[in-house]
Protein backbone atom coordinates (compact mmCIF):
# COMPACT_ATOMS: atom_id res chain seq x y z
CA UNK A 1 0.00 0.00 0.00
CA UNK A 2 1.38 3.46 -0.75
CA UNK A 3 2.54 5.30 2.22
CA UNK A 4 2.03 9.01 1.43
CA UNK A 5 -0.16 10.67 -0.40
CA UNK A 6 -0.12 12.30 -4.00
CA UNK A 7 0.92 15.80 -3.69
CA UNK A 8 -0.83 16.67 -7.25
CA UNK A 9 -4.77 16.59 -7.89
CA UNK A 10 -6.96 14.75 -5.80
CA UNK A 11 -10.31 12.96 -6.33
CA UNK A 12 -12.91 14.42 -3.82
CA UNK A 13 -15.09 11.93 -3.21
CA UNK A 14 -18.81 11.85 -1.88
CA UNK A 15 -20.39 8.39 -0.97
CA UNK A 16 -24.12 7.85 -0.63
CA UNK A 17 -24.86 5.45 1.49
CA UNK A 18 -23.16 4.52 4.94
CA UNK A 19 -23.93 1.07 5.27
CA UNK A 20 -22.35 -2.09 6.14
CA UNK A 21 -20.63 -1.85 2.62
CA UNK A 22 -19.70 1.79 2.84
CA UNK A 23 -18.07 0.93 6.63
CA UNK A 24 -16.14 -2.54 5.24
CA UNK A 25 -14.69 -1.50 2.44
CA UNK A 26 -15.40 2.35 0.76
CA UNK A 27 -14.80 4.77 4.08
CA UNK A 28 -11.84 3.41 4.61
CA UNK A 29 -10.32 3.24 1.03
CA UNK A 30 -11.07 6.86 0.77
CA UNK A 31 -8.57 7.52 3.91
CA UNK A 32 -5.77 4.68 2.35
CA UNK A 33 -6.12 5.98 -1.38
CA UNK A 34 -2.80 8.04 -2.79
CA UNK A 35 -5.04 10.32 -4.82
CA UNK A 36 -8.84 10.49 -3.81
CA UNK A 37 -9.80 11.87 -0.56
CA UNK A 38 -13.26 11.71 1.28
CA UNK A 39 -15.35 15.42 1.08
CA UNK A 40 -18.88 14.15 1.81
CA UNK A 41 -21.24 11.47 3.31
CA UNK A 42 -24.96 11.49 2.14
CA UNK A 43 -27.52 8.95 3.70
CA UNK A 44 -31.15 9.53 5.30
CA UNK A 45 -30.59 8.00 8.91
CA UNK A 46 -28.84 11.11 10.51
CA UNK A 47 -27.79 9.03 13.61
CA UNK A 48 -26.05 6.79 11.30
CA UNK A 49 -24.76 9.92 9.74
CA UNK A 50 -23.89 11.35 12.43
CA UNK A 51 -22.02 8.32 14.17
CA UNK A 52 -19.70 7.39 10.37
CA UNK A 53 -18.94 11.24 10.41
CA UNK A 54 -17.15 11.32 13.77
CA UNK A 55 -15.47 8.19 12.69
CA UNK A 56 -14.40 9.44 9.24
CA UNK A 57 -14.44 13.17 9.22
CA UNK A 58 -15.84 14.21 5.88
CA UNK A 59 -15.61 18.14 5.16
CA UNK A 60 -19.39 17.91 4.82
CA UNK A 61 -22.12 16.11 5.50
CA UNK A 62 -25.89 15.92 3.41
CA UNK A 63 -29.15 13.71 4.25
CA UNK A 64 -30.15 14.51 0.98
CA UNK A 65 -28.78 12.98 -2.07
CA UNK A 66 -29.82 15.99 -4.51
CA UNK A 67 -27.95 18.38 -2.24
CA UNK A 68 -24.91 16.58 -2.35
CA UNK A 69 -24.80 15.81 -5.79
CA UNK A 70 -25.58 20.41 -6.29
CA UNK A 71 -22.03 21.00 -4.32
CA UNK A 72 -19.57 21.90 -6.84
CA UNK A 73 -16.46 20.32 -4.37
CA UNK A 74 -17.97 16.80 -4.86
CA UNK A 75 -15.92 15.70 -8.21
CA UNK A 76 -17.38 11.76 -7.79
CA UNK A 77 -19.66 9.72 -5.95
CA UNK A 78 -19.59 6.20 -4.91
CA UNK A 79 -22.58 4.45 -5.12
CA UNK A 80 -23.05 2.15 -1.53
CA UNK A 81 -26.47 1.36 -1.88
CA UNK A 82 -28.93 -1.61 -1.89
CA UNK A 83 -29.36 -2.93 -5.53
CA UNK A 84 -32.06 -1.63 -6.46
CA UNK A 85 -31.52 2.12 -6.05
CA UNK A 86 -27.95 1.62 -8.05
CA UNK A 87 -29.25 2.59 -11.35
CA UNK A 88 -31.90 5.63 -10.48
CA UNK A 89 -28.88 7.09 -8.17
CA UNK A 90 -26.03 6.69 -11.04
CA UNK A 91 -28.40 8.34 -13.48
CA UNK A 92 -29.01 11.34 -11.26
CA UNK A 93 -25.34 11.67 -10.46
CA UNK A 94 -24.20 11.60 -14.04
CA UNK A 95 -26.94 14.15 -14.85
CA UNK A 96 -25.53 16.26 -12.02
CA UNK A 97 -21.86 16.37 -14.24
CA UNK A 98 -20.54 13.72 -11.25
CA UNK A 99 -18.26 10.77 -11.60
CA UNK A 100 -20.06 7.55 -10.68
CA UNK A 101 -18.19 4.26 -8.88
CA UNK A 102 -21.57 2.30 -8.61
CA UNK A 103 -21.15 -1.02 -6.10
CA UNK A 104 -22.16 -4.16 -8.35
CA UNK A 105 -24.21 -5.56 -9.65
CA UNK A 106 -24.70 -2.83 -11.58
CA UNK A 107 -28.37 -3.27 -12.36
CA UNK A 108 -30.50 -5.57 -12.01
CA UNK A 109 -32.94 -5.79 -15.56
CA UNK A 110 -31.19 -5.60 -19.08
CA UNK A 111 -33.45 -2.52 -20.08
CA UNK A 112 -32.46 -0.15 -17.03
CA UNK A 113 -28.42 -0.87 -17.15
CA UNK A 114 -29.17 -0.16 -21.44
CA UNK A 115 -30.73 3.54 -20.38
CA UNK A 116 -27.99 4.00 -17.95
CA UNK A 117 -25.28 3.29 -20.71
CA UNK A 118 -27.21 6.01 -22.58
CA UNK A 119 -26.75 8.35 -20.12
CA UNK A 120 -22.81 7.69 -20.01
CA UNK A 121 -22.49 7.69 -23.25
CA UNK A 122 -24.11 11.26 -23.84
CA UNK A 123 -22.70 13.33 -20.62
CA UNK A 124 -19.19 11.75 -20.92
CA UNK A 125 -18.44 11.17 -17.64
CA UNK A 126 -16.84 8.13 -16.33
CA UNK A 127 -18.69 4.99 -14.54
CA UNK A 128 -16.83 2.36 -13.38
CA UNK A 129 -18.43 -0.79 -11.65
CA UNK A 130 -17.55 -2.07 -7.92
CA UNK A 131 -16.22 -5.19 -9.51
CA UNK A 132 -13.32 -5.02 -7.24
CA UNK A 133 -11.93 -8.17 -7.98
CA UNK A 134 -10.29 -6.82 -11.13
CA UNK A 135 -7.96 -5.56 -8.94
CA UNK A 136 -6.90 -8.61 -7.21
CA UNK A 137 -3.17 -8.44 -8.14
CA UNK A 138 -2.96 -11.99 -8.46
CA UNK A 139 -5.74 -12.27 -11.12
CA UNK A 140 -4.35 -8.95 -12.88
CA UNK A 141 -1.24 -11.12 -13.59
CA UNK A 142 -3.38 -14.01 -14.64
CA UNK A 143 -5.34 -11.74 -16.85
CA UNK A 144 -1.99 -10.08 -18.58
CA UNK A 145 -0.71 -13.01 -19.36
CA UNK A 146 -3.79 -14.65 -21.24
CA UNK A 147 -3.72 -11.43 -23.09
CA UNK A 148 0.10 -10.84 -23.85
CA UNK A 149 1.71 -14.44 -24.26
CA UNK A 150 -1.07 -17.27 -23.59
CA UNK A 151 -2.33 -17.26 -27.15
CA UNK A 152 -5.05 -19.29 -28.75
CA UNK A 153 -7.52 -19.95 -25.63
CA UNK A 154 -9.13 -23.05 -25.25
CA UNK A 155 -10.96 -23.40 -22.30
CA UNK A 156 -12.02 -22.22 -18.52
CA UNK A 157 -13.59 -23.67 -15.91
CA UNK A 158 -14.28 -20.97 -13.01
CA UNK A 159 -16.10 -21.42 -9.51
CA UNK A 160 -17.52 -19.59 -6.53
CA UNK A 161 -19.10 -21.41 -4.00
CA UNK A 162 -20.02 -19.39 -0.84
CA UNK A 163 -19.61 -21.29 2.68
CA UNK A 164 -22.28 -22.25 5.29
CA UNK A 165 -18.84 -20.99 7.47
CA UNK A 166 -18.49 -17.15 5.34
CA UNK A 167 -20.15 -15.29 8.22
CA UNK A 168 -18.32 -17.02 10.84
CA UNK A 169 -15.28 -15.97 9.11
CA UNK A 170 -16.67 -12.43 8.26
CA UNK A 171 -17.55 -11.63 11.71
CA UNK A 172 -14.06 -12.78 13.13
CA UNK A 173 -12.51 -9.86 10.71
CA UNK A 174 -15.18 -7.03 10.01
CA UNK A 175 -15.44 -4.40 12.66
CA UNK A 176 -19.39 -5.00 14.03
CA UNK A 177 -21.42 -2.82 11.32
CA UNK A 178 -23.31 0.62 12.67
CA UNK A 179 -26.90 0.23 11.83
CA UNK A 180 -29.86 2.28 12.17
CA UNK A 181 -33.81 1.88 12.51
CA UNK A 182 -34.21 4.87 10.06
CA UNK A 183 -31.98 3.66 7.08
CA UNK A 184 -33.98 3.73 3.47
CA UNK A 185 -34.46 -0.06 2.53
CA UNK A 186 -36.03 -1.00 -0.53
CA UNK A 187 -39.48 -1.78 -1.38
CA UNK A 188 -39.02 -5.28 -0.58
CA UNK A 189 -36.76 -7.38 0.87
CA UNK A 190 -33.54 -8.04 -1.41
CA UNK A 191 -33.09 -11.93 0.13
CA UNK A 192 -37.19 -12.58 0.31
CA UNK A 193 -36.19 -14.06 -3.22
CA UNK A 194 -32.67 -16.22 -2.19
CA UNK A 195 -32.49 -17.48 -5.51
CA UNK A 196 -32.37 -14.59 -7.04
CA UNK A 197 -30.21 -12.30 -4.53
CA UNK A 198 -27.67 -15.42 -4.94
CA UNK A 199 -27.23 -14.69 -8.76
CA UNK A 200 -27.06 -10.74 -8.45
CA UNK A 201 -24.82 -10.90 -5.05
CA UNK A 202 -22.77 -13.45 -6.08
CA UNK A 203 -23.46 -14.54 -9.84
CA UNK A 204 -21.99 -11.08 -10.50
CA UNK A 205 -18.29 -11.69 -9.25
CA UNK A 206 -18.07 -14.88 -11.15
CA UNK A 207 -19.78 -13.33 -14.30
CA UNK A 208 -17.38 -10.38 -14.59
CA UNK A 209 -14.44 -12.67 -13.47
CA UNK A 210 -14.34 -14.78 -15.95
CA UNK A 211 -15.38 -12.31 -18.83
CA UNK A 212 -11.97 -10.54 -17.63
CA UNK A 213 -10.11 -13.66 -18.25
CA UNK A 214 -11.76 -14.88 -21.38
CA UNK A 215 -13.86 -12.16 -22.97
CA UNK A 216 -17.49 -11.60 -23.82
CA UNK A 217 -19.73 -14.36 -23.11
CA UNK A 218 -21.61 -15.47 -26.61
CA UNK A 219 -24.23 -18.21 -24.67
CA UNK A 220 -25.01 -20.09 -21.33
CA UNK A 221 -26.69 -23.27 -20.78
CA UNK A 222 -27.63 -23.68 -17.47
CA UNK A 223 -28.73 -26.19 -14.80
CA UNK A 224 -30.05 -25.03 -11.33
CA UNK A 225 -30.31 -27.86 -8.42
CA UNK A 226 -31.77 -26.99 -5.09
CA UNK A 227 -31.58 -29.21 -2.17
CA UNK A 228 -31.28 -28.65 1.65
CA UNK A 229 -31.24 -24.86 1.11
CA UNK A 230 -28.25 -24.83 -1.11
CA UNK A 231 -28.91 -23.83 -4.84
CA UNK A 232 -26.19 -24.90 -7.41
CA UNK A 233 -26.20 -23.57 -10.88
CA UNK A 234 -23.47 -25.60 -13.21
CA UNK A 235 -23.40 -23.09 -16.35
CA UNK A 236 -22.01 -24.28 -19.43
CA UNK A 237 -20.52 -21.23 -21.49
CA UNK A 238 -19.68 -20.13 -25.08
CA UNK A 239 -16.93 -16.99 -25.58
CA UNK A 240 -16.83 -15.19 -28.67
CA UNK A 241 -13.56 -16.15 -28.89
CA UNK A 242 -14.49 -19.64 -29.61
CA UNK A 243 -12.60 -21.07 -26.49
CA UNK A 244 -16.04 -22.98 -24.38
CA UNK A 245 -16.33 -22.68 -20.43
CA UNK A 246 -17.83 -24.25 -17.37
CA UNK A 247 -19.15 -21.70 -14.48
CA UNK A 248 -19.92 -23.23 -10.83
CA UNK A 249 -21.83 -21.06 -8.76
CA UNK A 250 -23.13 -23.07 -5.48
CA UNK A 251 -24.84 -20.90 -2.64
CA UNK A 252 -23.28 -22.86 -0.13
CA UNK A 253 -20.84 -24.96 0.25
CA UNK A 254 -20.29 -27.27 3.26
CA UNK A 255 -16.96 -26.17 3.41
CA UNK A 256 -14.42 -23.49 3.43
CA UNK A 257 -14.72 -20.60 0.76
CA UNK A 258 -14.24 -22.59 -2.50
CA UNK A 259 -13.16 -20.18 -5.52
CA UNK A 260 -11.00 -19.97 -8.58
CA UNK A 261 -10.47 -20.50 -12.08
CA UNK A 262 -8.57 -22.98 -14.30
CA UNK A 263 -7.58 -21.65 -17.95
CA UNK A 264 -6.26 -23.46 -20.45
CA UNK A 265 -4.55 -22.09 -23.68
CA UNK A 266 -2.09 -22.57 -26.39
CA UNK A 267 1.33 -21.57 -24.86
CA UNK A 268 0.34 -21.92 -21.28
CA UNK A 269 -2.37 -22.13 -18.26
CA UNK A 270 -3.35 -20.41 -15.16
CA UNK A 271 -4.71 -22.25 -12.30
CA UNK A 272 -5.93 -19.10 -9.48
CA UNK A 273 -7.19 -20.18 -5.83
CA UNK A 274 -9.42 -16.83 -4.27
CA UNK A 275 -10.23 -16.13 -0.71
CA UNK A 276 -12.73 -14.53 1.00
CA UNK A 277 -12.36 -10.99 -0.14
CA UNK A 278 -12.26 -9.73 3.56
CA UNK A 279 -9.09 -11.49 3.90
CA UNK A 280 -7.16 -8.76 1.72
CA UNK A 281 -5.35 -11.02 -0.11
CA UNK A 282 -4.31 -11.60 -3.57
CA UNK A 283 -5.19 -14.68 -5.21
CA UNK A 284 -2.91 -17.73 -5.04
CA UNK A 285 -1.81 -18.12 -9.17
CA UNK A 286 0.32 -20.29 -10.92
CA UNK A 287 1.09 -19.54 -14.41
CA UNK A 288 2.59 -22.12 -16.65
CA UNK A 289 4.89 -21.02 -19.67
CA UNK A 290 4.84 -23.93 -22.36
CA UNK A 291 7.61 -22.75 -24.00
CA UNK A 292 10.16 -23.03 -21.14
CA UNK A 293 7.88 -25.52 -19.16
CA UNK A 294 8.29 -23.45 -16.13
CA UNK A 295 5.96 -22.53 -13.97
CA UNK A 296 5.62 -19.06 -11.42
CA UNK A 297 3.88 -17.63 -9.09
CA UNK A 298 3.22 -13.59 -8.30
CA UNK A 299 2.99 -12.69 -5.06
CA UNK A 300 0.49 -9.96 -5.34
CA UNK A 301 1.62 -7.94 -2.04
CA UNK A 302 -1.05 -5.91 -1.76
CA UNK A 303 -4.50 -6.73 -1.78
CA UNK A 304 -6.52 -4.16 -0.61
CA UNK A 305 -9.00 -4.83 -4.13
CA UNK A 306 -11.05 -1.68 -3.05
CA UNK A 307 -8.46 0.58 -2.50
CA UNK A 308 -6.96 -0.30 -5.79
CA UNK A 309 -9.94 0.27 -7.75
CA UNK A 310 -10.91 3.88 -6.51
CA UNK A 311 -7.40 4.87 -7.29
CA UNK A 312 -7.57 3.62 -10.49
CA UNK A 313 -11.00 5.45 -10.82
CA UNK A 314 -9.11 8.16 -9.79
CA UNK A 315 -6.30 7.84 -12.22
CA UNK A 316 -8.97 7.69 -15.21
CA UNK A 317 -10.49 11.00 -14.09
CA UNK A 318 -7.70 13.02 -12.81
CA UNK A 319 -4.82 12.30 -15.25
CA UNK A 320 -7.25 10.45 -18.27
CA UNK A 321 -5.60 7.16 -17.61
CA UNK A 322 -7.28 4.11 -19.45
CA UNK A 323 -9.90 2.44 -17.64
CA UNK A 324 -9.25 -1.03 -16.06
CA UNK A 325 -11.84 -1.10 -14.22
CA UNK A 326 -15.36 -2.37 -15.22
CA UNK A 327 -16.95 0.54 -17.16
CA UNK A 328 -21.15 0.67 -17.55
CA UNK A 329 -20.33 -1.85 -21.22
CA UNK A 330 -19.22 -4.32 -18.79
CA UNK A 331 -21.64 -3.67 -16.10
CA UNK A 332 -24.54 -4.55 -19.06
CA UNK A 333 -22.78 -7.76 -20.07
CA UNK A 334 -22.74 -9.19 -17.01
CA UNK A 335 -26.00 -8.37 -16.49
CA UNK A 336 -26.81 -10.08 -19.84
CA UNK A 337 -25.31 -13.00 -18.89
CA UNK A 338 -26.73 -13.36 -15.65
CA UNK A 339 -30.23 -12.78 -17.00
CA UNK A 340 -29.67 -15.58 -19.83
CA UNK A 341 -28.27 -18.01 -17.11
CA UNK A 342 -31.90 -17.24 -15.35
CA UNK A 343 -33.42 -17.83 -18.55
CA UNK A 344 -32.11 -20.95 -19.44
CA UNK A 345 -32.74 -22.63 -16.18
CA UNK A 346 -36.51 -22.12 -16.90
CA UNK A 347 -36.19 -23.23 -20.61
CA UNK A 348 -33.56 -25.90 -20.16
CA UNK A 349 -32.20 -24.38 -23.75
CA UNK A 350 -29.04 -22.69 -24.87
CA UNK A 351 -29.96 -18.67 -24.28
CA UNK A 352 -28.18 -16.18 -26.59
CA UNK A 353 -27.14 -13.20 -24.68
CA UNK A 354 -28.54 -10.90 -27.01
CA UNK A 355 -31.30 -12.29 -27.17
CA UNK A 356 -32.25 -11.74 -23.27
CA UNK A 357 -34.59 -9.22 -21.89
CA UNK A 358 -35.52 -8.21 -18.24
CA UNK A 359 -34.19 -9.28 -14.96
CA UNK A 360 -33.57 -12.22 -13.14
Amino acid sequence: MPQTKDPGPRLRIGILGAGPIAQYAHFESCAKARNADLYAICDVAEDLLARMAATWQPETTYTDYAAMLADPNVDAVIIATSDAFHVPASIQALEAGKHVLCEKPLGVTVEEVERLAEVVRRTGKVLQVGNMKRFDPGLQAAHDFIRDEMGEPLALKAWYCDSTHRYTVTDAVQPLPIVSAAARKPGTNPKADLRQYCMLTHGSHLVDTVRFMFGDITAVRARLLERFGAYSWFVDTDFASGAQGHMDLTVAVRMDWHEGLQIYGQNGSVLARTYNPWYYRSSDVEIFRERDATTYRPLGADGHFYRRQLEAFSDTILTGAPQTGADVEDGLADTRAIVAIARSVQTGEKVMLADVTGGV
